[in-house]
């Protein structure tokens, strides 16, 4: 368990504290403190973390980083260079350490903690699938290994840390989900977590306002794959049916196992058969010998998800029993969920986020289902050069994949032009600025027998369209 020695073997040397402590738990939000926690206090867009250090402690945190000058009655010990003095160290907790940069100094402990195991950690990125891979891959590992994740979408220069300082003996495994939104950021994450397993799932235009294009997407997302260590110990897993990922072969010195459908690779899934809510079938061939397996997974898209936590558990030992076993008996998929409302209509929640990809996936499976398909789409935000494209995209798969298409937020415009000039029936449509408005309009248009797909970026809040429809647990 992490403890107050190690935090402070990490940050600083030579210094040594008259307290003993196992830190139970980090965090970045006062309300989450709990007895025996370490509290870091992070500077945000709309709070910053020194102003809840008392209430921190009031919930049980026993130690706050700091990097600002902090009230004189909380007992500070100052680890910053020339600093130092032993005789700063108070008699008892709760105490403050001051340091140059909370941010850095969590990152830092983070990375020193993650050394201090002999573990096997695999890093998984890509614009479209990465929390569901994360899962299932862990799912997977679960049945042989002692497996640590990343809990949610913490995926970031904040959230992986984080996860790192859970660490404790008995873990085996890290999988671990790295997010990407400027160049450099994945490689500050494969710093810290030291990868030997990176997955790339896709490279789509999801956050490519910040980006810039899908180029650098793809070369944001390259940085894990080039972090990884030397064939053998480093091994990266890429997907064959992606252009921008099969680039990514040449910049790596790991060993490769590539996947996927219409591509050679060295695991192919064929024979995909489609179960609508009841999950997926396939049959992977990996070094001459064909495997079929099933999934509860959702839709034709989950076989990539599929293939690529097989790579992973045969990566890290696991056989072809375990596999099959394993990804029959998943219940991970946290991307899209069905629900049963009152009136006998079948809600997908795909609420969780949206880009072109995802949503046309997302359309894919509504089309293969029975009954009337219903759409209620919001906007896809951070496409940047890529927006007005991708919701033309979509508009025009929806003019052949829907029978009833409600749209939400102002860049669905677009997609409502698309598919009308698609032809699309104007009766079936309808547009509303934003989900409170959409909400109780939409919920009311639903019949018995009717399938309906909702599906927007998070900033849309389509989560309350599913509230109307009192579907939410």
């Amino acid at each position: 368990m992490f403890s107050l020695k190690n935090l402070l073997n990490a940050l600083a040397e030579n210094i040594t504290a008259p307290l003993e402590m196992n830190i139970q738990g980090t965090v970045i939000d006062s309300r989450q403190a709990q007895p025996g926690s370490l509290f870091i206090a992070l500077p945000g867009e709309h709070s910053d973390g020194h102003e809840f250090i008392q209430a921190a402690f009031d919930n049980g945190a026993q130690l706050a980083l700091v990097h600002k000058d902090v009230a004189e009655s909380f007992q500070t010990v100052d680890l910053r260079p020339g600093r130092y003095n032993p005789d700063q160290w108070p008699a008892a907790f709760p105490v403050c350490l001051r340091v140059e940069d909370t941010l850095k100094a969590l990152q830092t402990a983070a990375a020193y903690w993650r050394k201090q195991h002999s573990l096997r950690v695999v890093g998984i990125t890509g614009s479209v699938g990465k929390t569901t891979t994360k899962e299932l891959t862990a799912s997977l590992l679960s049945q042989k290994y002692t497996v640590l994740k990343n809990s949610g979408n913490r995926n970031n220069e904040i959230g992986l840390p984080l996860t790192l300082l859970e660490l404790e003996d008995k873990h085996t495994h890290a999988v671990l989900e790295m997010g990407f939104y400027v160049p450099g950021e994945i490689q500050l994450l494969c710093e810290i977590a030291q990868p030997q397993v990176g997955v790339i799932t896709n490279i789509g235009t999801v956050h490519a306002e910040r980006a810039g294009s899908q180029e650098m997407i793809a070369r944001g997302k390259s940085e894990l794959v080039q972090a990884l260590p030397p064939d053998p110990e480093g091994i990266a897993i890429l997907n064959m049916d992606d252009p921008w990922v099969r680039w990514m072969r040449d910049k790596t010195q790991a060993k490769w196992i590539t996947y996927g459908i219409h591509e050679s690779a060295d695991l192919t899934a064929s024979q995909i058969k489609l179960h609508g809510i009841d999950g997926v079938s396939c049959t992977i061939s990996y070094e001459g010998q064909e495997h079929p397996v099933h999934s509860p997974l959702l839709g034709e898209f989950s076989v990539y998800t599929i293939l690529r936590a097989t790579a992973a558990a045969l990566a890290e030992g696991l056989t072809w029993d375990e596999i099959a076993e394993g990804l029959s008996n998943s219940r991970v998929d946290l991307r899209m969920h069905t629900f049963k409302l009152s009136n006998g209509a079948t809600v997908i929640d795909d609420t969780y986020n949206a880009s072109p990809e995802s949503t046309i996936a997302a359309l894919k499976f509504l089309k293969s289902l029975g009954g009337r398909r219903v759409a209620i789409l919001g906007d896809m935000l951070e496409l940047g050069p890529y927006e007005m494209e991708g919701h033309q995209r979509v508009g025009d798969f929806c003019a052949s994949a829907v029978d009833v298409l409600i749209l939400v937020g102002e860049r669905s415009k677009i997609t409502a032009q698309t598919a009308l000039q698609n032809g699309f029936p104007e009766t079936k449509l309808h547009w509303f600025k934003d989900s409170k408005q959409a909400a109780q309009p939409a919920a009311e248009l639903l019949k018995k027998g009717d399938v309906v797909l909702v599906k927007g970026s998070n900033s849309m809040r389509m989560d309350k369209i599913l509230t109307a429809m009192e579907v939410l647990e």
